[in-house]
């Protein structure tokens, strides 16, 4: 410990502060949530809707899929329209109508420049002027808006039903028909839609900027950036470029060269024998390929909706299998792949840690989990296949079937399931842990380890501080700590560690330099990656502290990924250290994607939609989905297809991969992953931005811009990267198939000199 113990003071000094930040801003978000009316009231002194009115149109969206159909706030889907953005719109257009047949007579667009700027500033006036009596906790409407809002619920109604005049648009929209049929759930949906553009329109009381910090981009009552927006943007950029600065001056000058340890003749992990909890991870490896290729055919087939809203090469799919459907499926089973993958790597290590034996009953632990992760995805997709398709009674829709919120689509019910099983894999794994952590020697690396295994088994319980009628802005607050701080934080820490315990079990990278490498990055993680979790949140119902705090520890976030192409190399250059380093090449080399595209993923296309700025134009736009693919994929999914080749290397030591198959499989998918983003989604994103910040966000997501001939041709493109990483995922899918059942019978041996050093590898 005495060596590391300003490397572990840093680490806990940057876990406390940016854990006190994050639950201290989190209690401002509590504070000052945007206020859900108790009545909502008309001139007349009617009442148009109440607080529980406004939470059964929330729980009412969230069964049809929620975010998995349109966006709200800018979370969620691209294809429907944001449904806050185009309530907003829809609502000032009627209003002038309404207001222009009133005062003039006439229709909006017949009245002159003169007249038009008068009703524009009796507009802006009206929706951004803040009636809610907060000791009464009522919401006072005017009668001309009042009545530009049922005229606004009424097409909303209709959209959300079987109405024929509106099939184009719903097919346009991807949606099924009939969405929701129920005409009273439609009736208290649109008054959730109401209330969140309510929020956008209104300002804060004593504020010049809205509830949501006068998000979206909607000239029609100057929702433009605030000031505050402009200044955190260009702090977060002046703070990137000065961490960057300090963090190459620190590499030149600060970090020592370590004498390289001469690698064993023979690969150190092949010389423990395969406990029986590692011969079972067999199951596991299939069920990782199994979910990964059944995630990127959805991903081809949800792609398609997006020029065929209904149906998929003229096949009517849409009645049972909407895009709705098929995008929750597509994201939660890449949820589960990659979780499983880093699960198996963990189970894997798990004896090598104990000495290369099992704990008692280890096995059938092992077992046990894998048959409850398959109860839990089979499970999950059967409640979200009810629950979209209108069939699950709606009181059992946010427990059994979908919660409607993005990457926690799962039933809450399958959500418990899936804790449990981590927290099962977290006992799992300190069976084997705690005894070797009380053996001498140094076991900082595996301290760093179980640390990092703890928090992925426990911060998953985040999802659980909200339900089914939680205020969004809350609700949004707990679902990044899950998204963010346990996948890209928690599990990030764990994936360096992992590795660097894996490289220095090998004996080709010595425990010094592993440990305080990992150490390090850890520190650097955290410091910008806790915080950070802010900047999802800047238009969410929060405050300027928020944005402020998002802005600038985000930006940080993409500093220790400017030194990940020497990583890379580094990694690379291991395959030389010993000749039985060419046994795992192809891991190796998946390990070596993983950090490219951390650099330009998660570094460059992710700072691209990181700074306030940025952020208030292309928010729900075809830019993050860009962000997404590359690090959902390009990081945690090759970190995972990576973990599955090494764990199959080791199982079935006989092995040997076929280099036909493993080129295809590598190749194709980073070729395929670049055409999708590089020739469809960032052109398409690049496109609506300039849209958005011309027009405003309603018109770039809306239905005439989004069908508009360059957008159609862009996603026709998209159809040849898919292909491509399709091959790619088949070929490795084979890959792991064949090496579960089918394993070369002629082992792989070590040939040595005279001298009995490695010479080369045969079969």
């Amino acid at each position: 410990m005495a060596k590391y113990r300003r490397l572990w003071f840093l680490l806990i000094g940057i876990l406390a502060v940016t854990f006190t930040l994050l639950g201290y801003f989190g209690a401002e978000v509590y504070r000052e949530a945007p206020p859900i009316p108790d009545r909502v009231v008309s001139a007349d002194g009617d009442t148009l809707m109440t607080e529980e009115s406004i939470l059964d149109g929330q729980t009412a969206w969230q069964s049809v899929g929620g975010m998995q159909l349109g966006s709200i706030w800018g979370h969620g889907a691209y294809q429907a329209p944001d449904w806050t953005a185009d309530w907003l719109h829809r609502e000032l257009e009627t209003w002038l109508e309404i207001a222009a047949r009133a005062e003039y007579g006439q229709d909006w667009h017949s009245l002159s420049g003169q007249q038009q700027n008068a009703l524009q500033y009796d507009l802006k006036t009206e929706y951004r002027t803040n009636t809610y009596d907060a000791a009464t906790s009522t919401l006072h409407l005017s009668e001309r808006r009042t009545a530009a809002i049922a005229e606004t619920a009424d097409y909303y109604s209709r959209l959300f039903s079987d109405a024929p005049e509106l099939q184009s648009t719903r097919e346009n929209y991807a949606m099924k028909e009939n969405t929701l049929p129920s005409a009273e759930r439609r009736e208290r949906m649109t008054e959730f839609f109401f209330w969140t553009a309510w929020a956008a329109a209104t300002e804060r009381p004593d504020s010049d900027v809205t509830y949501t910090n006068n998000w979206p981009h909607e000239p029609l009552i100057d929702n433009r950036p605030s000031g505050e927006n402009v200044v955190w943007s260009l702090v977060s950029v002046v703070l990137l470029i000065a961490g960057v600065c300090g963090l190459v001056w620190a590499w030149a000058f600060l970090r020592k060269e370590d004498e390289e340890p001469q690698a064993p003749l023979k690969d150190p992990l092949s010389e423990v024998g395969l406990t029986p909890s590692q011969k079972a991870l067999g199951k596991y490896l299939l069920l990782v390929v199994g979910l990964f290729t059944f995630q990127v055919m959805l991903g081809g087939f949800t792609a398609h909706y997006t020029v065929e809203g209904q149906g998929f090469y003229g096949i009517e799919t849409s009645e049972w299998f909407p895009y709705s459907l098929m995008r929750t499926w597509h994201i939660q089973s890449a949820m589960f792949w990659i979780a499983t993958g880093f699960l198996a790597a963990g189970l894997f290590l798990a004896p090598i840690i104990n000495g290369g034996k099992d704990p008692k009953f280890q096995k059938l632990g092992v077992d046990v989990l894998f048959w409850a992760l398959v109860a839990v995805v089979v499970g999950s997709f059967i409640g979200n296949f009810l629950a979209i398709n209108q069939i699950m009674p709606a009181n059992l829709s946010f427990m059994l079937g979908h919660q409607g919120y993005e990457y926690v689509d799962l039933g809450r019910l399958w959500q418990i399931g899936k804790f449990l099983g981590i927290v099962f894999w977290l006992v799992l794994m300190l069976r084997g842990i705690v005894p070797a952590l009380r053996q001498p020697g140094d076991k900082n690396l595996l301290a760093l380890l179980t640390a990092s295994v703890v928090a992925i088994g426990l911060f998953y319980g985040a999802g659980f501080f909200y339900g089914e009628r939680t205020h969004i802005s809350i609700m949004e607050y707990w679902r990044w700590w899950i998204v963010h701080l346990w996948v890209e934080g928690f599990f990030e820490v764990f994936a360096t560690t992992a590795l660097a315990f894996i490289f220095c079990s090998m004996g080709l990278v010595s425990r010094t330099v592993a440990t305080s490498a990992s150490l390090a990055s850890a520190s650097l993680f955290m410091l910008g990656g806790v915080p950070g979790t802010f900047h999802h949140l800047y238009f969410s119902g929060t405050t300027t502290p928020v944005m402020a705090v998002g802005a600038t520890f985000s930006a940080l976030e993409v500093v220790p990924l400017v030194v990940l192409g020497y990583e890379a190399w580094e990694n690379w250059r291991l395959k030389s250290r010993a000749s039985w380093m060419e046994n795992i090449r192809w891991p190796l080399t998946f390990f070596v994607a993983v950090a490219f595209w951390n650099m330009l993923g998660a570094g460059v296309l992710g700072f691209m939609i990181n700074p306030p700025i940025a952020l208030y134009y292309i928010q729900g736009l075809n830019t993050t989905p860009t962000h997404a693919h590359a690090a959902l994929f390009g990081v945690y999914g090759f970190l995972a297809l990576g973990f599955a080749l090494l764990i199959l290397r080791y199982i079935r030591p006989c092995i040997v991969f076929d280099e036909r198959l493993m080129k295809v499989g590598f190749w194709w998918l980073n070729i395929g992953l670049v055409l999708m983003l590089f020739t469809s989604l960032l052109p398409v994103g690049i496109i609506q931005f300039i849209a958005s910040a011309s027009e405003g966000l309603w018109y770039a997501r809306s239905e005439a811009f989004m069908q508009s001939d360059i957008l159609q041709t862009l996603r026709w493109v998209r159809t040849i990267g898919d292909v491509v990483f399709i091959v790619g995922a088949l070929a490795v899918t084979w890959q792991i198939v064949k090496g579960v059942f089918f394993p070369d019978l002629e082992p792989v041996t070590l040939e040595t000199d005279e001298n009995g050093a490695a010479s080369k590898l045969s079969a």
